[in-house]
C-alpha cells in the first residue's frame, strides 16, 4: 500500500479505538446521574443502598472509560501534525477554534468536576456530590457537541470563505449549526444511549448468572432496559430524518449505501448483494422494488441519483453498503431483544428482585459490546462515505497526507494496533473482573463537623 492508504488506515484505527470509549461515557454519565438522584430520593429507605450500589460500580467504570477515552484522543489528535498536516494548514482556522471550544468548555468542566465526584463522597455534602456528577455528565456531551460540530462542517460545510486555498470563517453561528449537526448529533447521543445501556444490562446479566450480584444488579439491570427500549425507536426515527438530510446534502454517500449504480425512479431497496463496482451492478441482489425512494425520498416514484453521475467523486461501494447494513442490523436486534427484556420485567414488575429468564440473560450478555459493532459500522458510513473529501466537495483527502515513508507509516501502524489490541483486551478484562468482584461502598468519610456516617454491614 502507498503513504495514502496505509495514513487512512492508521487513522480509521486510532478514531475507531477512540471513539469506543466516548460512545459509553455520554450516557453512561447520564446513567449515573439517575443513579443518584434515586440515591438521594430514597436516602433512609431500603431501597437506597441498591441505588448507592449502582451508582459505586458504574462510578468505576466510567472512570475506567474515561481514563481510556482521554489518552486515546490525544493520540488521535497528534496525528493531524504527523500524518495529515494539510488538513490543519487548509482548514485549521476554522478546525481549531471548534477543537479550542472544546477544550476550554467540556474539557475543564469534567476537569474541574470529576475528582469530585470520584473521591467525594462523603467529603461534600450530597447536593454538591450529585450537582458534581451532574457537571460531568453536562461535560461529556458538551465535548460531544463540539467535535460533532466540527466533524458535520467537514460533510455540510457552511459560513466559509476560502482564500488562497485556506477556509476562513465568514459565520460562526452558520459553521456550528451546519445542516447536518442536529442529526448527527442527536444520533450520536441515542448512539450513546444504546451503547451505554446494553454495556450496563449485559454486565448486569453476566452478574446474575454468576451469582455476584448486588443491591445494586437488579436496579441497574431494569434502568438499562427501560432506558433502551425507549431509545431504540427513537434512534430508528432520527436515522430516517438524517437519512433524509443525507440525501439533500451528500447524494453520493446515499447512492453508495444503497448501491443504486443509475439514476432512476422509483429506484428499488437492495436488502443484500455483492456491489460490482467494477461492471457497475450489484450481483445477487436481494431487492424490494420502489423501496429506496419510499424510504429515502418518502416518495415511492422519486428519482434517485445513481453513482453514474458522481464518477471519480463518489466513496469506494462496498465498504459504505456493508457496514450500513451491519448498522441497521444490529439496530433491528437491539429493537427485538430490547423490547422483548422490557416486556418480561413489566409482567414481573411487583417482584422485589424481578429478573429474566436465563436465554435473555444469555442474549443480554450477548449483547453488552453491540453498541459499539453499531458505532463502529456508522462511523465507517458516514466517513468512507464522504470520500474522496475531507471537506465535502472542496478538500480532496489527498491533498492533506505527509509524503512519509510508506514503511515508517506501515511500522506505526502496525505498533498503534498491538496496543489497542493489548488495552481493548485489558479494558473487557477488567471490566468483567470488576462484575465478578463487586466490591461494596466504602464507608463515607463525613465532613468537619459531622457525625460519622452510618455504614453497611457488607461494607
Amino acid at each position: 500500500m502507498d503513504t495514502f492508504m496505509l495514513s487512512r488506515i492508521q487513522f480509521a484505527a486510532n478514531i475507531s479505538f477512540h471513539i469506543l470509549f466516548p460512545t459509553i461515557t455520554i450516557a453512561l454519565c447520564w446513567f449515573l446521574v439517575f443513579f443518584r438522584l434515586r440515591y438521594t430520593a430514597t436516602r433512609g429507605t431500603p431501597q437506597a443502598k441498591g441505588w448507592e450500589h449502582a451508582y459505586y460500580l458504574w462510578t468505576k467504570v466510567f472512570a475506567l472509560t474515561f481514563a481510556l477515552g482521554v489518552v486515546s484522543g490525544i493520540t488521535m489528535s497528534f496525528q493531524f501534525g504527523t500524518n495529515w498536516p494539510g488538513f490543519m494548514e487548509h482548514v485549521g482556522n476554522i478546525a481549531g477554534p471548534l477543537l479550542g471550544y472544546e477544550v476550554l468548555t467540556a474539557f475543564f468542566l469534567e476537569a474541574t468536576f470529576l475528582g469530585i465526584m470520584l473521591f467525594g463522597r462523603g467529603r461534600v455534602s450530597e447536593r454538591v456530590h450529585l450537582v458534581a456528577t451532574l457537571m460531568v455528565a453536562f461535560g461529556t456531551t458538551l465535548s460531544a457537541f463540539w467535535i460533532l460540530s466540527l466533524n458535520s462542517w467537514m460533510q455540510t460545510p457552511q459560513g466559509y470563505e476560502i482564500i488562497d486555498g485556506k477556509f476562513h470563517a465568514v459565520d460562526w453561528f452558520a459553521i456550528v449549526f451546519n445542516p447536518s449537526f442536529p442529526y448527527r448529533l442527536g444520533h450520536k447521543l441515542l448512539a450513546s444511549a444504546l451503547t451505554a445501556g446494553f454495556l450496563i444490562a449485559g454486565v448486569s446479566a453476566w452478574q446474575l448468572l454468576k451469582g455476584t450480584t448486588t443491591e445494586g444488579t437488579h436496579k441497574a439491570l431494569r434502568t438499562a432496559v427501560a432506558a433502551v427500549a425507549v431509545a431504540i425507536p427513537l434512534q430508528i426515527l432520527m436515522g430516517d430524518m438524517h437519512g433524509l438530510n443525507t440525501l439533500q446534502h451528500q447524494p453520493a454517500k446515499i447512492a453508495a449505501i444503497e448501491g443504486i449504480w443509475h439514476t432512476e425512479k422509483g429506484a428499488p431497496l437492495t436488502l443484500f448483494g455483492l456491489p460490482n463496482e467494477k461492471e457497475g451492478r450489484t450481483d445477487y441482489a436481494l431487492q424490494i422494488p420502489k423501496a429506496a425512494s419510499l424510504i429515502l425520498a418518502h416518495d415511492i416514484d422519486a428519482e434517485l441519483k445513481g453513482l453514474n453521475e458522481f464518477a471519480g467523486a463518489h466513496p469506494p461501494v462496498a465498504p459504505v453498503f456493508w457496514a450500513f447494513r451491519v448498522m441497521v442490523g444490529m439496530g433491528v436486534l437491539m429493537l427485538a431483544v430490547a423490547w422483548a427484556s422490557a416486556w418480561v420485567l413489566y409482567r414481573r414488575r411487583r417482584q422485589a428482585k424481578s429478573t429474566l429468564p436465563r436465554a435473555l440473560l444469555l442474549t443480554l450478555v450477548g449483547m453488552t459490546f453491540s453498541g459499539w459493532v453499531a458505532t463502529l459500522a456508522g462511523w465507517y458510513v458516514t466517513e468512507i462515505g464522504r470520500q474522496p473529501y475531507l471537506v465535502y466537495g472542496l478538500f480532496k483527502t489527498a491533498d492533506a497526507v505527509a509524503a512519509h515513508p510508506p514503511g515508517m507509516v506501515a511500522t506505526t501502524l502496525a505498533a498503534y494496533l498491538t496496543v489497542y489490541v493489548l488495552l481493548l483486551v485489558a479494558y473487557i478484562g477488567v471490566l468483567k473482573y470488576m462484575s465478578e468482584h463487586p466490591a461494596m461502598p466504602v464507608p463515607a468519610v463525613p465532613p468537619p463537623g459531622q457525625a460519622p456516617l452510618p455504614t453497611h454491614p457488607a461494607a
